[in-house]
């Protein structure tokens, strides 16, 4: 190798050495920001946390109460104002559904719990006791009975409504009590006119014990009982109307058996004498004066 080339290779290694120490002192003056960086941030970081001095004592604030909520402010100049939630009085569909209820069995009510069977029954008899099979029409009986029922049990009713409807619909009764206040009058105008012997028949019936007393006698048992008696009753009055009617025809039929007047229907003649003794006597007054009386001891 000459001497040329030599020194050529001497002056690149001398270069390469002085490039490598560059670059070694560019990383290491790099690394030494770095490292003066991440001090400095540990030194703010840990500035706060140093340990407070012997004997210091920080004062920390209780936490306060709060405050209880404050009740709404009445509006200035209004008035008060009452609103009915839940209270007993019924409402509007009920009371109707209750209306037809009673409607349905009304009927049954009048025919079981009034005095209308047996002023029917009466009228009835004393009319087949006349003879007369069509004369007055079921009609005319029927509204007779209804209107002379109205009569006889218009105090009931009318304590029933005092005691038991109208305090229900007003709501100052419930619907129990309205019902066992309402029911009381009717109860005792049922008692007062069933005889103790209708009510045993029932109770027997039934296989029932005896109540220690009539407030504790159920309707089941008493509303029979009443009928029983009432029909008692009518067939008794039924049977003294029929008494000078019978006699009338056997008068009647023993003349035209002595008059030899077999052929000649004993029924077309008396008829005329039951109408006209009938008539004389008012009749139909003297019976509907008995029915009522008969109700109200007269």
């Amino acid at each position: 190798m000459s001497t040329t080339q030599s020194r050529g290779v001497t002056a690149r290694v001398v270069a390469a050495r002085r490039g490598a120490g560059l670059a070694g002192a560019v990383i290491a003056l790099l690394l030494l920001l770095a490292a003066a960086l991440g001090l400095g941030a540990q030194r703010a970081d840990a500035t706060p946390m140093r340990a407070a001095p012997a004997g210091a004592v920080h004062a920390v604030a209780a936490p306060t109460a709060p405050a209880p909520p404050k009740g709404p402010a009445a509006p200035a100049g209004a008035g008060t104002v009452t609103v009915n939630v839940g209270g007993q009085k019924p409402s509007q569909s009920l009371t109707l559904l209750l209306t037809i209820t009673v409607l349905a069995v009304a009927p049954s009510l009048l025919l079981l719990v009034t005095s209308f069977t047996k002023i029917f029954v009466v009228l009835s008899l004393t009319r087949n006791a006349l003879g007369l099979t069509s004369v007055p029409p079921n009609q005319v009986l029927a509204g007779l009975s209804l209107f002379l029922s109205m009569f006889v049990m218009g105090p009931v009713l009318s304590q029933v409504n005092r005691l038991g409807i109208q305090p229900y619909l007003h709501g100052t009764k419930t619907r129990t009590v309205a019902w066992h206040d309402g029911i009381q009058p009717l109860r005792t105008f049922m008692l007062a006119h069933t005889r103790p012997q209708e009510i045993a028949l029932m109770l027997r019936a039934g296989n029932l014990r005896n109540p220690a007393n009539q407030a504790q006698l159920q309707l089941t048992t008493l509303i029979p009982a009443f009928v029983l008696s009432e029909l008692r009753a009518a067939m008794i009055i039924g049977f003294i109307v029929f008494v000078p009617f019978v006699i009338i025809d056997l008068v009647v039929s023993s003349t035209l058996m002595s008059l030899g007047m077999m052929m000649l229907p004993p029924v077309s003649v008396s008829l005329p004498f039951k109408l006209l003794l009938f008539v004389l006597v008012d009749g139909w007054g003297l019976i509907i004066t008995s029915l009522v009386h008969s109700y109200r001891g007269g």
